[in-house]
């Protein structure tokens, strides 16, 4: 049997769908909560509470006496699945630049402590370090460094680093990407990261360290650093789940710990 998600649920999902099509650009007026109503055939009430998530998001901007637009300085980062910078960026009406600060070839004995074991390879297994700064509309956003396996994509050059290495890695290397496995903290920006991003020392910025996997295997280990005013991280959380003590024993709402 096939459950479907709140008609909500679907509706949010739809407007999205809409924002990144590419028919809003950034800064263009969007659907009243009348047009939403009456083009997807539900209740003001569902459109308006539709259309307010996606301004908690920051996707959508509200300006009291004068409409909702698109958030023309929010790029939306989806926790649930592994898009594209160059991609989310086009969608978003912004045009994705990259510049190639560094690229190089090691052992990986020369990684930094850890990168060696998350990727499982030998200290006289070789590695790719990619270093990019991606941009939109010319302003930095990302500071990205990469330790790639060779052994999976050999032949990779300078030049090919310019779009998207996930477009690459499953187009010209047909390797299947099954995900990736993340941790992401706040951070304040310093010294030369800060100064690449365009932002002052202490301003705020997300870290995110990650391994990519194959089905067999990882391909790379990333830190990548994200700034704060620039990106919106969005998740969908599942229902509450009721916490059980050691015993097994079912712990009821009044006597669960705050």
């Amino acid at each position: 049997m096939i459950v479907k998600a709140p008609i909500y649920q679907q509706l949010h999902a739809a407007l999205r769908s809409l924002l990144g099509s590419g028919d809003f650009k950034s800064g263009a007026r969007f659907l009243t909560e009348r047009q939403v109503s009456q083009r997807f055939e539900v209740s003001r009430a569902t459109a308006n509470k539709a259309l307010s998530n996606l301004v908690s998001e920051g996707l959508l901007e509200f300006k009291k006496g004068v409409g909702t637009f698109v958030n023309g300085g929010i790029l939306d980062y989806d926790l649930r699945s592994l898009v594209s910078f160059t991609g989310k960026a086009a969608s978003a009406g912004k045009r994705p630049s990259t510049r190639v600060l560094a690229f190089d070839r090691i052992p990986a004995s020369r990684a930094p402590r850890g990168v060696a074991a998350g990727l499982k390879v030998q200290d006289a297994d070789e590695l790719y370090v990619v270093e990019r700064l991606r941009l939109a509309d010319g302003v930095p956003v990302i500071l990205e460094r990469r330790h790639i396996v060779t052994a999976l994509c050999p032949g990779l050059k300078r030049r090919d680093l310019s779009g998207s290495l996930y477009a690459l890695w499953t187009g010209r290397y047909r390797l299947e990407i099954v995900g990736a496995d993340q941790t992401i903290r706040a951070a304040g920006l310093s010294g030369p990261e800060a100064r690449l991003l365009g932002v002052p020392d202490g301003a705020a910025g997300l870290v995110v360290r990650s391994v990519g996997r194959l089905p067999d295997r990882p391909l790379w280990w990333e830190r990548t650093i994200y700034r704060g005013d620039a990106y919106a991280f969005r998740n969908q959380l599942g229902p509450v789940r009721t916490a059980r003590p050691a015993s097994g024993e079912f712990v009821g709402p009044e006597e669960e710990m705050p």
